[in-house]
């Protein structure tokens, strides 16, 4: 299917496990905290990329594991979006929603990385 042996070896899951924890310790804080409605949405999200690699690639399938990161990369979307929202109600600074933006970003182009190589893989049914 492809060359990891495992769903922790894969680059985008092991950023999208330090993004977790990112927004986690971000959503802790001050009035963030107390948003209990984004922060659970963007901490599901989070969460989502990560479990959706990791369900995908334990699938053992090409095609399979190409569907669950269609999902991951959409979970990437709706981070990216929280995170406007959270920048636009005073929650992060300019500096840290950028950042975070940058990296769901570059989460984002990983994970189509790998869904056209998938879909190109004609034995990846």
């Amino acid at each position: 299917m492809t060359s990891f042996e495992r769903f922790e070896d894969i680059d985008a899951w092991k950023r999208a496990r330090i993004l977790t924890n990112e927004i986690y310790a971000l959503t802790r804080q001050g009035e963030f905290s107390r948003d209990y409605g984004l922060t659970d949405q963007i901490r599901r999200a989070a969460v989502s990329v990560m479990s959706n690699l990791a369900e995908g690639f334990e699938r053992n399938s090409g095609k399979e594991f190409a569907r669950f990161l269609d999902i991951a990369k959409g979970s990437a979307g709706e981070i990216r979006c929280q995170l406007y929202i959270a920048t636009d109600q005073g929650y992060l600074d300019m500096a840290q929603s950028g950042k975070l933006i940058s990296e769901v970003s570059e989460i984002s182009r990983m994970i189509a990385g790998l869904i056209k190589y998938l879909r190109s893989n004609k034995e990846s049914g």
